[in-house]
């Protein structure tokens, strides 16, 4: 497909008068178009098409007609009639009212060629800059992030239908590639793999008891052994070993099973990779296993990161999509590099626990002048949780002399440098055992079932432990309760993505076409909600049920 670059259309006078007798105050799609034009420019996507074929749908349309279409919540084909049908979508694409569109599928390859042109960004970066110009987004006010689960475009398969399905699969594409090879290559002990890997796998139809499901397991591992075997045979094709189902087969295969002299054995729960590792399915490669609190999903992670002023409309600055165990804290830094890129970092980052530790408080403030609000992670020692015991904020801390006093006087006899379990560097402080068995105090401080009671003090480096204890200090403040009550709209605008837009849901395989689905929807979501400022629509208050309204107390004077 060709390119020949053309500046958008003025909406067509027969398209106009028909809208406008449709719809006389508008609607968000004609707002958008008389308001902010048609954003889009042709020339902006001219590095994805060639410069010789057939012509090329105008880009720009095509832009906008993604940006709707997920917006809404609709399929290539709806998208498609949409163009086809509705005044208002021929109103903001400059389309006369007789104009057939195009085929739905022209909307897929459009995808295409914004991910593998490396331009997944550039729908929701445009709108972000014509924002910009209309005075609706500006750097350094408040920002606000939260992230929630993604499920796969794919089945969530234990590992006994895992490694069936891989097989299955592995077969069938070796069926449709390499016929010829694969009927060759068959033997005896092949014989009844029609029967066990043709149909699907389907859960109710596995053994109930542990024993026999383990013997099933088992007695797949040398069939998926016996097909590679005859893969990377010296006397098969080299590139069938690069088939990527052949290569699925092998991974699953290496992290479910491992061979000894006497057979193929199936590997224990406990003896497989993480879940950051572990491939759920041979369908989607990127899809991992996740787990909160007591919901597990297989998929991915999406963070939106989004503006909270008070004179203008939330707008969605940041997509970051993730595998499902991704920890929210490593999002931090990209989040802010990301909208330093755009010029459009903020002043205050309000964020959840998740996403923040002493270690990102100091450098998001020091790398990036970012103040990121959010309560600080609570000290969970026992003689915290018990409210009466000494916990480390009870120790003070001199920083100079590197030592520590208790609260009965005793001062510390070591000071060492060390790494926790979760790689933060922190400072040990060990107090004499003599002192401590000596104390008055001793069960307030060390649990007292030990033959030689000593206190030890964890806490972190010095910028980090001073930024710790203003931030628990500060947390007792009217002023933050507040200020933090702004991150909770973050939950609409998430609670928007799933209902309007299926956002827990992926269109698509892998993790860079689920990214893009992401960053579409948020596009969609920008679009309507500049549409709906610009028609003066209010915006929805939280809603409360009639009890707590009618025993909420009166409102001030």
């Amino acid at each position: 497909m060709s390119l020949q670059p053309h500046a958008p259309a003025p909406v067509p006078e027969d398209t106009a008068r028909i809208a406008r007798a449709a719809f006389p105050k508008g609607n968000v799609l004609m707002k958008m178009r008389d308001e902010a034009g048609a954003i889009y420019q042709d020339e902006s996507f001219a590095h994805l098409f060639s410069k010789r074929g057939k012509p090329a749908q105008a880009p720009w349309r095509l832009a906008l007609v993604t940006i709707f279409q997920f917006a809404e919540g609709l399929s290539d084909r709806q998208a498609a009639d949409a163009v086809r049908g509705r005044i208002d979508w021929k109103y903001a694409l400059s389309l006369e009212l007789e104009d057939s569109g195009f085929d739905h599928t022209v909307l897929s390859e459009f995808r295409a060629r914004l991910l593998e042109g490396g331009s997944g960004q550039l729908l929701l970066d445009t709108l972000l800059v014509r924002f910009r110009e209309l005075g609706l987004l500006k750097a350094r006010g408040r920002q606000r992030t939260d992230s929630t689960h993604v499920l796969a475009k794919v089945r969530a398969l234990n590992r006994l239908d895992l490694v069936r399905e891989t097989m299955r699969h592995a077969l069938d594409v070796l069926a449709a590639v390499a016929p010829d090879w694969l009927r060759e290559h068959s033997d005896a002990n092949w014989a009844n793999w029609v029967q066990r890997y043709a149909p699907r796998s389907l859960h109710d139809r596995l053994p109930t008891k542990k024993e026999e499901r383990d013997a099933l397991a088992e007695s797949y591992g040398p069939d998926g052994y016996s097909l590679l075997d005859a893969v990377y045979s010296a006397d098969s094709p080299a590139w069938l070993r690069e088939v990527p189902a052949v290569d699925t087969l092998r991974v699953v295969w290496l992290q479910n099973y491992y061979r000894t002299d006497e057979g193929v054995c199936w590997r224990s729960n406990d003896d497989i990779p993480p879940s950051a590792l572990f491939v759920n399915s041979p369908h989607d490669l990127d899809a991992r296993m996740g787990r909160k609190y007591t919901s597990s999903w297989t998929g991915y992670k999406v963070h939106l990161t989004e503006t909270c002023e008070d004179d203008s409309p939330p707008l969605i600055t940041h997509v970051e999509t993730t595998s499902a165990p991704k920890a929210d804290g490593e999002v931090t830094p990209k989040v802010h590099e990301a909208l330093k890129a755009r010029e459009l970092l903020p002043g205050t980052h309000l964020v959840d626990t998740g996403f923040l530790d002493a270690e990102l408080i100091v450098t998001s403030k020091a790398e990036y002048s970012v103040d990121l609000l959010g309560p600080a992670r609570p000290d969970v020692k026992w003689q915290a949780k018990r409210g009466e015991g000494f916990d480390a904020a009870s120790f003070m801390v001199d920083w100079e002399k590197q030592e520590a006093t208790c609260p009965v006087g005793r001062k510390s006899i070591s000071w060492t440098p060390a790494i926790d379990n979760r790689s933060n560097h922190v400072i040990k402080i060990k107090f004499s055992t003599k002192d401590c068995k000596a104390c008055l105090s001793r069960d307030l401080c060390v649990r007292s079932g030990k033959k030689y009671p000593r206190r030890t003090v964890t806490v972190r480096e010095y910028a980090q432990y001073e930024a710790l204890q203003h931030r628990r200090e500060r947390e007792k403040t009217t002023e933050y309760a507040r200020e933090y009550a702004r991150r909770a709209g973050i939950e609409g605008t998430i609670s928007r993505g799933v209902r309007s837009c299926g956002l827990r849901r992926s269109r698509y395989a892998g993790l860079a076409r689920t990214h893009l689905g992401h960053v579409l929807t948020a596009a969609g979501i920008n679009f309507s909600r500049v549409g709906e400022w610009l028609a003066g629509t209010p915006r929805a208050k939280t809603r409360n049920s009639r009890f707590a309204a009618l025993m909420a107390p009166p409102a001030c004077c």
